[in-house]
């Protein structure tokens, strides 16, 4: 069940994925919190510099790998716009961070992007568990997948 400490969270991550969408990158943001709730990072998606390893869980994962101990990092939650892909997924697990919370589904991203007419991505769209199975994983998030979603409307409506 999601508390009010960790919408807050979520909310943070939409302004990040908002905050991405401001300097024409795709909207994508997430933060890592400590098990203690202490925020230790936040970062959106950068991929528009032609990296398309960029993404915020990817960045956020190697900064817990350089900084925090294996027991601090499987403790610590990512909270995230949009679940995790394949690639930010088993970074996520190769590093032992715990519990996953997203906003919005690689499903429901999908369909956005079908629905908007945008081609497949070059790497298949997974669930977390099919990568991770390991980790503990929350979401979607329904009462702010409205908002993700106008996020990405807004991105593909640009292009």
């Amino acid at each position: 069940m999601i508390d009010e400490t960790e919408l807050r969270h979520l909310r943070r991550c939409v302004e990040l994925a908002a905050e991405a969408l401001e300097e024409g990158d795709e909207p994508f943001g997430s933060v890592l919190v400590a098990a203690d709730g202490t925020v230790l990072g936040e970062d959106h998606n950068r991929v528009a510099s032609g990296d398309h390893t960029r993404h915020p869980e990817f960045e956020l994962a190697r900064w817990a790998a350089a900084n925090m101990t294996p027991e601090e990092r499987a403790a610590a939650t990512v909270y995230t716009s949009g679940e995790h892909c394949p690639m930010c997924a088993a970074a996520h697990a190769w590093v032992g961070l715990g519990r996953i919370v997203y906003v919005s589904s690689s499903e429901q991203l999908s369909a956005w992007l079908a629905e908007l007419g945008v081609p497949a991505p070059p790497v298949r769209t997974l669930p977390i568990h099919e990568i991770a199975p390991g980790v503990v994983v929350e979401g979607p998030v329904p009462a702010l997948a409205e908002q993700v979603h106008d996020l990405h409307r807004r991105f593909h409506s640009s292009r």
